[in-house]
């Protein structure tokens, strides 16, 4: 219509104008590209004698102009683009099958297939009906923009002033967003005292008839603590931080190779439950806060950092340098945003590194989501049974290995193998087995006081399923060695038909009846 005015929507809520007149019709024809069509905005266009020559329409993406093949058009009021060059813009990989003139195009998370002269496309295998198809004039594929942009997740804007179609790719939005997020986290960020503030009411001390721990509130009526703080126990109290005392019900829930436990209070509790915090988040380095009663001082605080990361069969471990000690076991490990990360666990006695350990809250989650019968709630069975009496040799072998095959230590497992069960001539009933002689070799002077313990203790449990027996339990050190040793006592060192030497002297010997021997070897 000449003189007048034909309204073209580019963007449903932008409509804009294209005034044309019989100069500006004879320079279309003259200069307008075959098959394209030539929207109008006057702002920033360069004159040709009273009339202006319109700026053509470009695409950027993530704030970079992309180069294009072909000029944009317009169709419909929807802007159409080179196939190949939006695609490329966006990262999406790109098949055309030229046979059915299908277009597919992938980005790792969506998929969009078009095909050229269809209404219809697929965005993740839902039908979508186009206010435009793709077209291929003179053999350059043309998609509309604003489809294939946002079926990829990117954001369209229109810029009528400047003529560009503003695009913000998927990742860019997602970088975006993260940052967002990241300001927002830090944002929350607790000092010390507020951790403290936030969580001392969560955190419990442990008392059963067989040890001391701690505990965290996770529940109204439930608290996560160590296995071991646990075991064997027939009785215990839940002990809040305001002196409130609760009985144990029993166990909900346990996970022997994680050391972690859910155990019932019989009576509710007041006390708020701590906010979980997710694993991976952790990293060496972070700061973290302890909460936990080591030796009965109860809920004592303490600083570290996060020292190591470390995974063993299955569970995580944070190694920490905060400051923890027996009875700290069960205890809440925190980060800087006051949520549980671990529970205190373990730590290397005999050094003033502080390397102490807690079981990570990727297998505390993983314990959580467990089920479990409220009404089956009890006490464990004990490790050991009551008596022995009546039990075939063989039996007691099987025992030995399993509840009395190794001694953990600061530094290491030290592991006993071989065992034995015989009855001498005078009717001892006499133990055996032989010790990790490599380990012994280079731990020794260090372990050897938690040897002389797990000697005299399990003496004593012996003689406590035994009590009518008059018991010998000798741990040996047995080593073949390629020379002839010196300094060793008569019988201690022999020759071999090989012509090696073995070594092999009881480290420790353990005599009991109503009272017990202990004699280490020096």
């Amino acid at each position: 219509m000449l003189g007048g005015y034909i309204i073209l929507t580019i963007d449903k809520r932008k409509p804009f104008y294209l005034l044309f007149g019989t100069f500006f019709v004879a320079w279309a024809v003259l200069f307008t590209l075959p098959g394209m069509i030539q929207p109008a905005a006057a702002a920033a266009s360069p004159a040709i004698g009273k009339q202006t020559v319109q700026r053509e329409i470009s695409v950027a993406v993530d704030g970079m102009n992309v180069t294009l093949r072909r000029a944009p058009v317009i169709r419909k009021g929807s802007i159409l683009v080179p196939m190949k060059d939006i695609f490329a813009a966006l990262n999406a990989e790109l098949i055309y099958a030229a046979k059915t003139k299908t277009i597919t195009a992938t980005d790792g998370y969506s998929t969009v297939t078009l095909q050229i002269g269809s209404s219809k496309a697929v965005v993740d295998g839902e039908s979508v009906k186009l206010d435009v198809p793709a077209e291929a004039p003179s053999g350059v594929t043309m998609v509309p923009v604003r489809f294939v942009a946002e079926a990829l997740e990117a954001s369209v804007k229109w810029d009528a002033a400047a003529r560009v179609v503003r695009i913000t790719s998927a990742d860019a939005i997602a970088t975006a967003e993260a940052a967002a997020a990241l300001k927002e986290r830090e944002s929350a960020k607790l000092s010390t005292r507020e951790i403290v503030q936030q969580n001392d009411d969560s955190v419990v001390m442990i008392m059963t008839d067989n040890s001391q721990g701690s505990g965290v509130v996770i529940g109204d009526s439930y608290v996560l603590t160590n296995l071991h703080v646990m075991q064997d126990a027939t009785s215990g109290t839940v002990i809040t931080d305001n002196g409130t005392k609760l009985d144990i019900q029993g166990v909900a829930v346990y996970d022997d190779n994680s050391d972690l436990v859910l155990i019932k209070t019989k009576q509710p509790m007041s006390e708020p439950s701590v906010t979980l915090g997710t694993s991976y988040e952790v990293e060496k380095g972070d700061p973290v806060v302890t909460i936990g009663s080591p030796l009965g001082m109860q809920n004592t605080v303490s600083e570290g950092l996060i020292s190591n990361i470390g995974t063993e069969e299955g569970v995580e471990y944070f190694q920490i340098s905060a400051p923890i000690d027996h009875g700290s076991s069960g205890g809440g490990l925190f980060n800087e945003y006051g949520e549980l990360i671990g529970i205190t666990s373990s730590g290397v006695d005999d050094t003033s590194a502080d390397l102490n350990y807690a079981v990570s809250v990727a297998n505390i989650m993983s314990l959580l989501g467990e089920e479990f019968d409220e009404s089956k709630v009890a006490f464990l069975a004990p490790s050991l049974p009551a008596s022995l009496k009546g039990a075939s040799n063989e039996d007691i072998v099987k025992l030995m290995k399993e509840q009395f095959g190794a001694l953990q230590t600061s530094y290491g497992s030290l592991t006993f193998s071989d065992w034995t069960v015989t009855r001498d001539a005078k009717g001892w009933l006499v133990f055996n087995a032989n010790l990790n002689a490599d380990f012994y070799d280079y731990y020794e002077t260090t372990v050897k006081e938690d040897f002389w313990m797990w000697a005299y203790n399990t003496a004593s449990e012996l003689s406590g399923m035994l009590p009518d027996e008059t018991i010998q339990l000798a741990i040996y050190y047995d080593k073949t060695v390629g020379f002839e040793p010196r300094g060793y006592a008569e019988g201690e060192a022999t020759a071999t038909p090989d012509g090696k030497w073995r070594i092999r002297y009881a480290a420790a010997d353990v005599q009991v009846k109503d009272d017990i021997l202990i004699r280490m070897h020096n």
